[in-house]
């Protein structure tokens, strides 16, 4: 079964442009990871100051695998800190792991 794992990462706003690029500099890093399924990065656009990560993974097990994986302690490090630099500011203030699983919904119909 699906889990979802929603990471709601609170950034001010003058610093969400930052992690956006974050993210995108680390675009890919989990994809081939067993039991991933996506991700997306959410962008508050109504003046929250909480950005989501959602993966989805085919299981539990799936997940805490990445977790412990040297992909995922890689490719939460910076550049800097993979060429034996320091680490950059973070630019997050809080941030907390929401866990789902999918109990309904709907597809688009083919079009």
């Amino acid at each position: 079964m699906t889990v979802i794992k929603i990471n709601a990462i609170t950034v001010p706003a003058d610093s969400g442009d930052e992690l956006a690029h974050r993210f995108a500099k680390r675009a890919g890093a989990v994809d081939g990871a067993e039991g991933f399924e996506g991700f997306e990065l959410l962008k508050p656009t109504d003046g929250r100051d909480q950005w989501l990560v959602i993966t989805r993974w085919r299981d539990e097990e799936a997940f805490q695998g990445w977790l412990s994986s040297p992909g995922f302690a890689d490719g939460h490090r910076s550049a800097q800190e993979r060429a034996g630099g320091d680490a950059p500011r973070p630019v997050s203030t809080h941030s907390e792991v929401w866990n789902y699983e999918i109990a309904g919904g709907s597809a688009p119909a083919p079009g």
